[in-house]
């Protein structure tokens, strides 16, 4: 299994339009974050999840030839406002299969009307096949995918595990029965938005504390604003164990 962050960085990106902070001036690649998805290459199948506003930009950037399913984990615009750029996919492959819970399935009806009419389809728009997910294994491709249920304040989202991999984005709590999901897991991503406290996003204190809860052989920082700090000193603060991810950085399971 290979796994790309295609972006790592919070609703806004960094650097922030507009923004005077240290951190958005930097010129180090790894504080230049485009908003948060990650492409999981198991079997000879692509699977993507979350499709944000950068989508275009990130299938560019690493030549992704193929998607072969995309997992939304919810409904905000930063991880689902990109679904019109599926367009070259759909054009070579055909409907794309999309999986979502019913709550981000008709967010994504609403907002797109166009992709998912049945009757007077616009000539060009892409399509989708929908598939509905509980909070139940389902399968991919014949791959097995277990969601997690966390909570983003009082937003419910998906965190997928695909075999000893697991991906946890936007999370503030999580139940016990849902954490038990993740034990065993050799790699774990999971959210950290900034140091200081926040009302719907995991800190860095809390999300380290997850992590050790968890115990992954190791662990991978995401969804970071700019107040996280540069990239160079706070990785340099991480437990030996636990990385502050980057765009387009690959790694091997």
């Amino acid at each position: 299994m290979k796994v790309t962050f295609l972006g790592t960085g919070t609703s806004q990106g960094i650097p922030v339009i507009g923004s005077d902070h240290p951190v958005c001036k930097s010129e180090d690649p790894k504080d230049k974050r485009l908003r948060v998805s990650v492409l999981v290459e198991v079997d000879n199948h692509n699977i993507l999840i979350d499709c944000g506003p950068d989508f275009r930009q990130q299938m560019l950037t690493n030549n992704v030839q193929r998607i072969d399913a995309i997992l939304y984990t919810h409904e905000h615009s930063d991880h689902t406002i990109g679904l019109d750029d599926i367009r070259p996919y759909f054009f070579r492959q055909g409907d794309i299969p999309v999986y979502a819970h019913e709550r981000v399935m008709a967010s994504l009806r609403k907002r797109f009307e166009y992709i998912f009419a049945s009757e007077n389809k616009y000539p060009g728009a892409p399509s989708v096949q929908e598939h509905i997910i509980e909070n139940k294994a389902f399968p991919v491709k014949g791959i097995n995918i277990i969601p997690v249920n966390v909570m983003h304040n009082r937003v419910q989202v998906f965190g997928f595990r695909i075999r000893d991999f697991a991906y946890i984005t936007d999370a503030k709590t999580i139940e016990e029965e849902e954490a038990e999901k993740l034990k065993g897991v050799d790699v774990l991503v999971v959210n950290a938005l900034r140091k200081e406290p926040h009302h719907s996003h995991f800190n860095l204190q809390e999300a380290l504390e997850f992590i050790k809860k968890i115990g992954p052989d190791k662990a991978y920082l995401t969804h970071i604003s700019q107040h996280m700090g540069f990239h160079e000193a706070v990785q340099a603060e991480l437990p030996k164990n636990v990385f502050l991810a980057y765009d387009n950085l690959q790694i091997e399971i």
